[in-house]
């Protein structure tokens, strides 16, 4: 069972997010905080207190930008303790995602949060949080699997056989099967992976993506769009703008590509 603390200087915002925290099975308790200072100092309070203390906080759901000190600074600064509760960022502002996974944030979930979507991140918490209270563990950081030594943010070559890519989450590294992802969607010098169970964020322009994923059917639709052919569910022309249905994302085909995907998507249905 997680102890949570939720902290958003918006009260609407943090009142929903309580609520819906409070509504997962997998949590015993979670308060709020308004600001950066008072979750500071309740977070003080549980590191004092220690992970079996009263006061214990292992998991703080984090807004970016708040008045005063950011959700950015907040993490900063538990980045120094030995054993700091996690994170996960809720925000309603995409481009910290790299800042946030660079302070080994466990998830960043986007406003407005959908339920489903923050029982995913839940599971992610929960996961990494039951690992690291194992007693051969010395914590999060030491769950990396042994078999395989990593760096802490993938490069190209990490792609095993063909087959997995490494990425990183919340301090462990995990292997995705290159089959399971949907699409890959570029952001700066990263790429963000999507599966049907979440998104990973790797350090790897999506241009390397491309050429290397090429003979496993990801094609590019867009100049910020990879996707895997087969997962396409659905193509669209409107007004003369293509889109395509991928699970429950639509993405846009850009012109150029507009014409190379219909005819690849056809030798697909024929083959």
């Amino acid at each position: 069972m997680l102890r949570v603390l939720a902290v958003d200087d918006e009260k609407p915002a943090l009142e929903e997010l309580l609520y819906l925290l409070r509504s997962d099975t997998r949590i015993s308790s979670a308060e709020g905080a308004t600001d950066a200072t008072e979750a500071l100092r309740r977070i003080g309070r549980a590191l004092d207190a220690g992970p079996d203390g009263d006061d214990a906080i292992d998991v703080v759901f984090l807004d970016i930008h708040m008045a005063g000190l950011t959700g950015l600074d907040v993490a900063r600064l538990l980045a120094g303790f030995a054993r700091p509760p996690l994170i996960v960022f809720v925000t309603a502002h995409e481009g910290f995602a790299v800042q946030a996974f660079d302070l080994k944030a466990v998830d960043y979930v986007l406003k407005p949060v959908r339920r489903e979507r923050l029982a995913e991140a839940v599971r992610r918490v929960r996961d990494l949080h039951l690992t690291s209270r194992e007693p051969h563990r010395a914590g999060p950081a030491a769950t990396a699997p042994a078999p395989h030594t990593a760096p802490a943010h993938p490069t190209p070559g990490q792609a095993q056989g063909g087959e997995q890519i490494a990425v990183e989450l919340g301090g462990v590294t995990r292997f995705v099967p290159v089959d399971q992802i949907t699409y890959a969607e570029a952001q700066g010098d990263y790429a963000r992976l999507h599966t049907a169970d979440g998104s990973h964020l790797v350090r790897i322009p999506l241009s390397t993506l491309e050429e290397r994923w090429a003979p496993r059917g990801f094609v590019r639709i867009h100049r910020s769009h990879l996707v895997a052919l087969g997962r396409i569910d659905e193509l669209r022309l409107d007004a003369g703008a293509t889109t395509v249905r991928v699970g429950t994302a639509e993405l846009a085909v850009s012109r150029r590509h507009a014409r190379q995907l219909r005819e690849l998507l056809m030798r697909h249905a024929r083959g």
